[in-house]
């Protein structure tokens, strides 16, 4: 069985494509610029094949047949036809109730498309692309992996917001989480490498969108994302956790809709908002070592929320026996990984300085004496999609 995962934006086209009988990737690949009247740039890494190609892309439809016409290439493809594709599978965000993996059928359109005011970056570019494909490929079988179905585990105690009850009930408010299929990566390696499927990890998932997840044997028990992708953390350019009754007063003094300055917060606010200078860490990282002030208070702001995170997850678990780095982040910031790890001794969390500077791929950054471990693990979230698509699709 052949799955390909994707993983869209608004004018972007990303895939995987894997063999699930020994989940190898056989390939990879992008397309930019879709839908903007100017030509993409299309990049295809088959085996060893190196595929690039500039044309106008009109759709996320004509994007995927441009991918499958790569795919099936006789010179440099990797399969014989389109037939092979089992799948594909969608790393989907938000449908509320209809959490889970689910085909993708007009319920679940309609589901996603009433909560686009809570996803919108998401839902809505995702939606457009399900509904183009369903057209364009009634033969394949579409499957949505929802990012919130990880965080189900969740005990109701951590998972409602101490709103009138009713709003749970009847309005879907409630702490969903979200990055769902990179923690539950991060939760079935860790049990493969500390040799325990009863582990207490604390993931963080640091990228320009971030979160941290406690997890206890591979099952979220709380997650610092809510009812949106905008709260936990502050992000490349979102706000993070927020006080809502702070709108009221800006919206007095400066004239702006709750909807403009929403907008504000989701557009202009997070790493971005604070430094001034850029969304991306790394020019924030190189801002700060040349003196500049508001760049160094935003790695400030980012690091103390994340340590914040885990302070209440070494609670929530009674002590942990790992923390996790990944993602873009996670896996290549050490000025990150050491201003969170920094003065937790307490907690026994050492950091080993040497290791942490020099480390990129999967290990352990922690002391030999430190007894809770630090580790860099590389997340694959498309697997994890391709996976729960394979499962759908055999009827598991």
């Amino acid at each position: 069985m052949k799955v390909l995962v994707a993983n869209l934006g608004s004018t972007s086209f990303k895939y995987r494509l894997f063999d699930m009988e020994s989940e190898e990737q056989l390939a990879r690949g992008g397309i930019d610029r879709i839908g903007e009247g100017a030509d993409s740039t299309c990049v295809a890494e088959i085996g060893s094949n190196r595929i690039e190609a500039s044309q106008r892309i009109a759709d996320h439809a004509a994007a995927v047949q441009m991918c499958l016409d790569q795919l099936t290439d006789p010179e440099s493809g990797c399969l014989k036809s389109v037939d092979e594709v089992s799948a594909i599978g969608f790393k989907a965000v938000f449908a509320g109730k209809l959490s889970g993996i689910h085909l993708v059928n007009d319920d679940l359109l309609k589901a996603m498309e009433s909560l686009a005011d809570v996803a919108p970056a998401h839902n809505p570019p995702y939606v457009k692309a399900m509904r183009q494909l369903q057209a364009s490929f009634p033969e394949i079988p579409l499957v949505a992996a929802l990012e919130t179905a990880f965080h189900d585990t969740i005990p109701e105690p951590l998972r409602m917001y101490a709103a009138p009850y009713h709003w749970a009930e009847e309005y879907e408010v409630r702490r969903w989480g979200f990055h769902g299929a990179s923690h539950r990566f991060i939760g079935t390696k860790m049990e493969t490498l500390l040799g325990s499927n009863d582990a207490k990890v604390i993931s963080c998932h640091l990228g320009g969108s971030s979160s941290v997840c406690a997890m206890r044997g591979g099952k979220s028990q709380s997650t610092s994302m809510g009812m949106t992708p905008q709260s936990g953390l502050p992000q490349n350019n979102r706000v993070g956790d927020f006080d809502p009754f702070a709108l009221r007063l800006v919206k007095r003094l400066t004239g702006k809709s709750y909807d403009e300055l929403l907008d504000e917060l989701s557009s202009e606010g997070g790493l971005l908002g604070i430094s001034g200078i850029s969304n991306d860490l790394r020019d924030i990282e190189k801002a700060a070592e040349g003196g500049d002030k508001r760049a160094q208070l935003a790695i400030d702001i980012y690091c103390a929320d994340i340590k914040r995170y885990i302070g209440q997850y070494l609670a929530i678990l009674n002590g942990a026996d790992a923390v996790v780095f990944t993602g873009g982040i996670g896996e290549n910031s050490d000025v990150v990984r050491k201003q969170v790890c920094s003065n937790m001794t307490f907690a026994g969390i050492e950091l080993d300085e040497q290791k942490n500077q020099t480390a990129r791929e999967e290990g352990i950054i922690s002391t030999e004496q430190s007894a809770v471990q630090v580790w860099i693990v590389p997340t694959n979230e498309e697997i994890v999609v391709a996976r729960q698509t394979a499962q759908v699709v055999k009827g598991e």
